[in-house]
């Protein structure tokens, strides 16, 4: 019995619904929703707009998402995604998904949130923890490392190195850390309103019109003078999509899901809109107690929840309260984003292994650890992620995952069409409402925002198209050596 039957009979549908909205919410919750705040401000100009980008992504999610419920209940298997485009495309779409899940998803939401962990590190240490090491010109554009990247790396190795040694991943554990996310949450948005002091309401009727917005590009940069609203707003949406991200995760582990016909779909859609309210609520909380100026003006190497924060109990620096306050929310930004770091690379580390499984990887990603871990595929990610986390800023990153993201949700999202051509009388336990208007619409915004993307962040977007497209001449590589040889070398 060969390894891959061995492990596919070991998995066993024991995720509940609970465990299951975890696998999402604990996945989706981790950064957007305390950092993006002030890019958003920056490229649309007031709370007003801001918090309809928030719920334009939210819903825009909420249509993959309905589309997604319907194909993975018909399909419950591991790997979801990977499956769906095999079925409906063939081998060479589901390779380059994979392929992109490790050079740019998986690896750079890696990056990004151990970034994020340095950014709260450093917030928690008044700023006293970045210093510019390094400073330099590459092919025309300003380049620096400092501290907070190294640090970011070294949190990568440490956690790549914990999942060569052990795997420790449950229900129970998901569910918990999704309880500190959303009481982080919660902590923010209610405590704007129980704890902070000179909160005004009069902040949603003003405009950005002096803040700093370090390192918004001036193409959707509100104010500027090559600015177009279209431009902004979908710069805005996209920001916003990286804090939905995350949301077609529970496709992936479908397989080990409890009655899969009645709870993937009342997780996945529950989950999504329960994001949706959380994320409004708090962003109303953010303008409440600071003004579009104050928001755009935020370093882009802090976050706009810890002004926030900073403020609660008369917002005095040497205030025992106020430190407190600051104390926990730091601490709670450090510890999600360690944990969705470490579920990242857990399952992540998967990809190219199920890959190499399917004859579509290089055989070494199949090696197994005598801890029954993937630790090719765990090195090798943990390596990409440290360039990725050396390569820019947070925002950075969080384009290219999301640029390279959307091209395959679009792609999945279309595949629903085909097998209600192929298989129309396939057993549906739940089919996505508002077909085929919900599917359509999604399609048509995906395709505007790409485009958008395309022609504000054409570097981002051209060097994530490039990363998808490399991909190439090794999918024809193994197709080649498969013909020659029974196994993939």
């Amino acid at each position: 019995m060969n390894q891959d039957i061995s492990e596919r009979q070991t998995l066993i549908r024991g995720l509940g619904l609970i465990a299951a909205i975890s696998v999402i919410i604990g996945n989706v919750i981790g950064t957007g929703v305390f950092l993006k705040a002030r890019v958003m401000t920056c490229n649309v100009g007031d709370s007003t707009w801001v918090i309809l980008a928030w719920v334009a992504a939210g819903l825009l999610s909420l249509a993959g998402a309905l589309t997604y419920a319907e194909l993975t209940a018909m399909k419950p298997e591991a790997a979801g995604p990977y499956v769906f485009l095999r079925d409906s495309y063939g081998r060479l779409s589901s390779f380059l998904f994979g392929w992109m899940q490790m050079f740019i998803a998986r690896t750079g939401s890696q990056a990004g949130v151990a970034v994020v962990f340095a950014i709260a590190l450093n917030d928690y240490l008044s700023g006293g923890l970045k210093q510019t090491l390094l400073t330099t010109n590459i092919l025309g554009f300003d380049y620096e490392v400092t501290t907070l990247q190294i640090i970011a790396v070294a949190v990568i190795v440490i956690f790549t190195t914990l999942n060569c040694l052990s795997v420790s991943m449950s229900g129970q554990i998901a569910t918990i850390l999704t309880g500190v996310k959303i009481a982080l949450v919660l902590f923010v948005g209610l405590g704007a309103f129980l704890f902070a002091t000179g909160g005004s309401f009069g902040n949603f009727s003003l405009m950005n019109t002096s803040g700093a917005c370090e390192g918004v590009a001036d193409a959707v940069r509100f104010g500027s003078a090559e600015y177009t609203f279209l431009a902004g707003f979908g710069a805005a949406m996209l920001a916003a999509l990286w804090g939905y991200d995350g949301w077609d995760n529970l496709s992936f582990v479908a397989g080990e899901v409890k009655d899969p016909a009645r709870n993937i779909p009342l997780a996945i859609i529950g989950s999504v809109l329960l994001i949706i309210v959380l994320y409004v609520a708090v962003h109303v909380a953010y303008f409440y107690i600071l003004d579009p100026n104050a928001i755009a003006s935020v370093s882009k190497d802090s976050s706009v929840a810890m002004v926030v924060v900073s403020k609660f109990f008369g917002g005095d620096a040497l205030s025992l309260a106020t430190g407190v306050a600051v104390a926990i929310f730091s601490v709670g930004l450090m510890l999600s984003s360690l944990g969705t770091l470490h579920t990242s690379i857990l399952s992540a580390s998967r990809i190219p292994y199920a890959m190499a499984q399917d004859g579509m990887m290089f055989k070494t990603f199949e090696k197994v650890s005598v801890n029954a871990v993937p630790i090719n595929g765990v090195l090798f990610q943990g390596v990409w992620a440290s360039i990725l986390a050396l390569s820019g800023s947070f925002d950075t990153l969080t384009d290219y995952v999301v640029f390279g993201s959307w091209i395959f949700y679009a792609l999945i999202t279309s595949s629903i069409f085909i097998y209600r051509r192929k298989h129309p009388d396939a057993p549906r336990p739940y089919r996505a409402w508002g077909y085929p208007v919900v599917p359509v619409v999604f399609l048509l915004v995906s395709g505007w925002l790409l485009l958008n993307t395309i022609m504000t962040a054409p570097t981002q977007s051209f060097i994530g198209m490039g990363l998808i497209l490399l991909g190439l001449p090794v999918y024809y590589y193994l197709n080649s050596r498969g013909k020659n040889s029974t196994e993939v070398e």
